[in-house]
């Protein structure tokens, strides 16, 4: 049941930024995620402000260096369907079109998949966990089959988005409008981990709202990928899924790699060991097998979840060699 709120429809990002700073207020961008975090009494929200008119933040755009910059507010499915970012930075292109059901990706905007709220089932629930003021997590000692092997504790929810896995490889930067204008963070930068705060997943403050993704240029011998493995071919979150940015060299060696986990712990998680295996290689089966080796290092399952080592394991060889 959804409570009584007031609601805003801002006619300007510095509107939006002023009408988020009274309490209990926060952004409305697609809402597939917000409304449902209300409907289910996850935090109380007394007011809604809605950018969903601001025309400013929608599109995907070229800039000079050659890079391409996508407007907070562009949904999912363009981002899935548009031909310069599915040539460029085939990543993320197939992380969008891997994101829930077409109803979703019509609705749901890239800067609202990036900052979901956690989809535990017991920070979704009627629980009344670490997250949400309490001091427990439940997923210790309870049904953890879904949730982290890296970066957890004392909450070991994993980050949902797809999108976000995908930019962390491709080394995105963000523009955040803020009330004393705006900043740029690299994506990498922009998640905080429970070990760092329990109140929030990202460095976002209540007052500030992501505008812009900012993607670096690709240069002709840069590949990029996105594998997800799920329980189902549609609707679920990732088990594991796993993005891919190789530069080659001349000679067909690769120069340098990202590596990025979704799907395992709290925000993307960079593969660094895997990396610094590719860097200088040849990439033959050998070697991808050793990334993949590398890329689960100081992994560090609970009771149910064991299985995700293996299978990240796997996705990381499968996505190599292919």
């Amino acid at each position: 049941m959804i409570g009584n709120f007031s609601y805003v429809r801002a006619g300007s990002v510095a509107e939006a930024v002023k009408a988020l700073s009274a309490r209990g207020a926060f952004v409305h961008a697609g809402g597939t995620d917000l409304m449902g975090c209300m409907r289910d009494q996850i935090f109380p929200v007394e007011k809604v402000v809605s950018i969903s008119g601001l025309k400013e933040l929608r599109g995907i755009t070229s800039k000079p260096d050659g890079g391409l910059k996508i407007g907070a507010m562009t949904t999912i499915a363009e981002v899935a369907e548009d031909p310069s970012l599915a040539g460029k930075y085939p990543a993320l292109a197939r992380a969008a079109a891997e994101v829930a059901s077409p109803q979703l990706r019509n609705q749901g905007t890239i800067g609202g998949n990036i900052c979901q709220r956690p989809r535990c089932w017991y920070y979704r629930g009627d629980f009344r966990c670490a997250r949400k003021g309490g001091d427990i997590c439940y997923a210790v000692g309870g049904e953890n089959q879904y949730h982290a092997i890296f970066g957890g504790g004392p909450c070991f929810f994993v980050h949902p988005s797809d999108t976000a896995v995908a930019l962390t490889a491709l080394d995105a930067q963000l523009t955040i409008a803020g009330p004393r204008g705006n900043r740029t963070v690299k994506i990498e930068n922009f998640f905080v981990g429970p070990d760092k705060s329990l109140e929030r997943e990202n460095i976002l403050a209540p007052n500030e709202i992501v505008t812009e993704i900012h993607l670096p240029p690709m240069g002709a011998r840069v590949r990029s990928s996105y594998r997800k493995v799920r329980t189902r071919g549609s609707w679920d979150f990732a088990l594991v899924s796993v993005a891919l940015v190789l530069h080659y060299r001349e000679d067909g060696g690769v120069a340098a790699a990202r590596v990025v986990l979704g799907g395992v712990a709290p925000y993307p998680w960079r593969a660094v060991a895997a990396e610094k295996v590719l860097a200088g290689k040849k990439l033959d089966p050998a070697v991808a097998a050793a990334a993949a080796a590398a890329a689960v290092e100081g992994a560090s399952p609970l009771r149910d979840n064991a299985y995700k080592v293996d299978m990240a394991k796997g996705a990381v060889e499968e996505a190599l060699l292919t």
